[in-house]
């Protein structure tokens, strides 16, 4: 019954701070004043008054935000420099492992937010698909990330390497991609589905937030995919190397 209450109040703490987002200020939610210590401490405030309110952003809130930012918008534009940019390659190089690094960085704070907020709300850790492959994708992506550091960065394979590997190496990061937007779409039917168990209409703001956030995060993602499919062909990243060893 303690766990019940315990994940009910959260729940129940989740859907206020959501409906904020949505643009429900009006009102002070009760669950946020008898907890507004706790909730400034452990969470962010937003400095949006209305009416006296204050909008408390809750932990468990920061971990969509980080993920979507990081993963999904920051590591999108990370592949989309290294094609799109008119600077050197070495140039791109480092605009991408920097990106790459900010979204890789982003992805492990929300991760870590999530557990965080579980943790202190008393409930399970990893028991859905989401949280599974969540953590696959940032281990695939951390994997990608210093690989791409060693083997293209410093201290750099040989051209061969870099030849024969480079191919698989953009294979597997668009495929990781791909993975983090599916796996943000499985989160944000996650997040719907809780919101709708404590009461949120089918058809209310704040079920259409979550479903057109959804929805432009796969159209975004797709856009990216498609800029990784209009590269150029193996041949002329070959021909790249060839000159870019030759100096």
């Amino acid at each position: 019954m303690a766990k019940m209450r315990r994940e009910t109040s959260y729940r129940e703490g989740e859907l206020r701070s959501f409906s904020a987002m949505a643009g429900g200020y009006q009102t002070m939610p009760q669950y946020s004043v008898g907890r507004n210590n706790a909730e400034v401490q452990y969470g962010l405030v937003l400095a949006e008054k209305a009416g006296g309110a204050v909008v408390l952003f809750k932990m468990t809130n920061v971990h969509p935000v980080f993920m979507l930012f990081g993963l999904i918008i920051i590591g999108g534009e990370a592949i989309i420099s290294y094609k799109s940019l008119p600077f050197r390659k070495e140039v791109k190089k480092v605009i991408h492992l920097a990106l790459n690094g900010v979204a890789l960085v982003l992805g492990i704070v929300g991760i870590s937010a999530a557990f965080k907020n579980h943790n202190e709300s008393g409930i399970a850790n990893l028991y859905s698909l989401h949280s599974w492959i969540g953590i696959g994708v940032i281990v695939l992506y951390g994997i990608q990330w210093l690989y791409g550091f060693v083997a293209f960065f410093y201290p750099g394979g040989s051209a061969d390497l870099r030849r024969a590997t480079l191919p698989w190496h953009a294979l597997l990061g668009a495929c990781v991609y791909v993975l983090a937007a599916a796996n943000s779409a499985l989160g944000f039917l996650e997040k719907l589905t809780f919101l709708q168990s404590s009461g949120v209409a089918k058809y209310g703001t704040e079920a259409l937030l979550v479903n057109f956030t959804a929805i432009t995060t796969v159209v975004f993602a797709v856009f990216v995919i498609l800029s990784v499919i209009s590269q150029p062909s193996s041949d002329q990243h070959h021909d790249d190397y060839r000159i870019h060893s030759a100096k």
